[in-house]
């Protein structure tokens, strides 16, 4: 799947504005390398990836609020 050129530009946007912090939060969790191994799709990826830039958080800290949260509406 390809990015839309709004979705690309964007992206720009953050990896030239931002410190990118890949890896570990202390648990070496979810480097792209290591999504790609789980077999979460491209997509997907982008979407941790560029989250986790965007917010200056880890990919596992964007997973851990997205789970939380949808834990909190099925309940």
């Amino acid at each position: 799947m390809k990015m839309t050129e709004q979705e690309a530009l964007e992206l720009d946007e953050i990896l030239t504005n931002t410190d990118l912090k890949l890896g570990t939060n202390g648990t070496g969790f979810l480097s792209q390398r290591e999504a790609r191994l789980m077999g979460l799709d491209n997509l997907s990826i982008n979407y941790l990836m560029t989250k986790a830039a965007a917010d200056h958080k880890t990919p596992a800290e964007i997973i851990g609020e997205m789970i939380r949260e949808r834990i909190s509406n099925a309940v």
